[in-house]
Parts: structure tokens; C-alpha cells; sequence
């Protein structure tokens, strides 16, 4: 008699579970505003302000950040250089920029990136690149003493 309630509870059991609506799932993307970060921001979320020297002047136009990920405002088969040595998901863990930040020196491509953050071929090589278009240095173009 145990089996046969047994199987009766089972039956019932899943007949209940079938009959049961489904719960639709609710999605909801908010994007809102770009980053305001001084040298853009990494091309995966929490799209945090990326430093100095990750990002070429290939992904900037004027001096301005043409965008990553959601942002990305760039052509349609862009491929900018990135140093990777500066990206979280290659073990950087160094400071990151806080707005308004000084500018200085030193990229040196070694991977090339289309704006969603997929790594790609570019159409040219990274070794001559070294600064942002207009970069004059934090003294302004002026010599030092």
C-alpha cells in the first residue's frame, strides 16, 4: 500500500508542477550615460575609467574618446590598438585615473580591439604609436626647466 501512495503523491506532485504558470522573465537594460574618464573606459562592464596607456590614438579623434562597448561610436570595422598590460583581465592592478587626471606618455600597443572589446586583426602595426593626437605633454607643449 506504501507504494501505491508512493506513486499516487508522485503523480500528483508533477501533475501540479506542469500545471503551474510560468514566470516570464523580465529584462531590462539601462545603459545611461558614457563613463566620464580622462583616457576612456575598459570595453566590458563595470566599464570602469581605463589608465593612461591602455587604449592608442587610434580610439581617439580631436583628443576625444570615440567610446567601448555600448558607447563605441566608431566606424564600422574599427581595430584599435590597446595595451593589454593595463586591463584587469591580464592581471593589471595598478591605479586607475581619477577624473581629471594629467596625461603622460608611454603607450605600447600589443593587441588590437574592435569597440565591443573583441580582440581583432589591424590593419596596421602599433610600434609607431606612443601618444594621443595633440598630446603636448603636462607642461603644455612648453619646455621644462
Amino acid at each position: 500500500m506504501s507504494k501505491s501512495i508512493a506513486v499516487a503523491f508522485a503523480t500528483l506532485t508533477a501533475g501540479l508542477l506542469c500545471c503551474a504558470p510560468a514566470a516570464r522573465a523580465q529584462v531590462a537594460v539601462s545603459i545611461g550615460v558614457a563613463p566620464v574618464c580622462p583616457y576612456g573606459y575598459f570595453d566590458y562592464a563595470p566599464y570602469d575609467c581605463a589608465p593612461y596607456g591602455y587604449y592608442g590614438p587610434d580610439w581617439f579623434v580631436g583628443g576625444v574618446f570615440i567610446g567601448a562597448g555600448p558607447w563605441f561610436h566608431g566606424p564600422a570595422h574599427f581595430a584599435g590598438h590597446v595595451d593589454y598590460r593595463y586591463d584587469p583581465h591580464h592581471g593589471y592592478r595598478g591605479p586607475l585615473p581619477s577624473r581629471g587626471a594629467e596625461p603622460f606618455n608611454h603607450f605600447q600597443g600589443n593587441e588590437a580591439r574592435d569597440g565591443r572589446g573583441h580582440v581583432v586583426q589591424a590593419p596596421h602595426d602599433a610600434s609607431k604609436e606612443h601618444a594621443l593626437p595633440g598630446y603636448r605633454g603636462p607642461s603644455g607643449g612648453k619646455p621644462r626647466r
